[in-house]
């Protein structure tokens, strides 16, 4: 399997000291910074936009992961990808034509996925798959940080390697929510790869320590 990787979610981040935490995402060894957008519409929490995406990107040295939280995505992928994201997700939830919002998110220059919330069934990402760089499983109900990781997961994570594997694709799952020190092993075994990681690190006494052992614990 691919290495793992870790993507601090900035949504945790100090945003009076924004620039500082991305000097210190840069300097760590994190893969990724995780953009949520949220629009108080598609979750009930309203979080930044392309201003902010710009901003980020001026100093980000790792590529941006931009998962869109928003409804009808499709209006705004261009935008985002003209201010800096390098692989944008969408929700299966959020958009009608799913296909051609992967094929618009591809055609913009940006790796495409799909993020599914917890009760969303795994058969539905059947026949998307082959368009999927990568596929985020919510551990959590969007919109807020610092919740409880959904035991769930675990299952999830399981059945969509199998479905993965079966038809021979290396599709990257990434784990959004609650992911600590505590689980990270765990949900590598059972077939993760990616993982965002807010409060547990921006919340922690040292959050280049804490991205540094989540690291080496998912590669171990």
């Amino acid at each position: 399997m691919s290495s793992k990787l870790i993507a601090p979610s900035i949504l945790a981040a100090d945003f009076a000291n924004l620039q500082r935490d991305i000097e210190m995402v840069n300097n760590s060894d994190a893969d990724w910074f995780h953009i949520d957008v949220m629009d108080g519409h598609f979750v009930p929490n309203i979080s930044y936009g392309m201003p902010v995406i710009s901003a980020i990107k001026k100093h980000a040295t790792k590529p941006l992961d931009v998962h869109l939280m928003i409804e009808k995505p499709e209006r705004y992928i261009e935008e985002f990808a003209k201010v800096g994201a390098d692989i944008i997700t969408v929700h299966y939830e959020s958009t009608v034509h799913l296909h051609r919002t992967l094929r618009q998110i591809k055609d913009a220059g940006c790796k495409a996925g799909v993020v599914l919330n917890i009760t969303t069934p795994l058969v539905v990402l059947e026949d998307i798959l082959p368009e999927c760089y990568m596929v985020l499983l919510m551990s959590i109900n969007p919109g807020f940080g610092g919740q409880k990781f959904e035991d769930v997961t675990y299952k999830r994570i399981k059945n969509l390697r199998k479905m993965i594997d079966a038809q021979g694709l290396d599709t990257r799952i990434e784990i959004d929510g609650g992911v600590t020190d505590k689980n990270i092993q765990k949900l590598v075994e059972a077939g993760a790869d990616t993982f965002v990681a807010g409060s547990h690190v921006f919340g922690s006494d040292n959050p280049t320590a804490t991205i540094k052992i989540l690291r080496e614990l998912a590669n171990s």
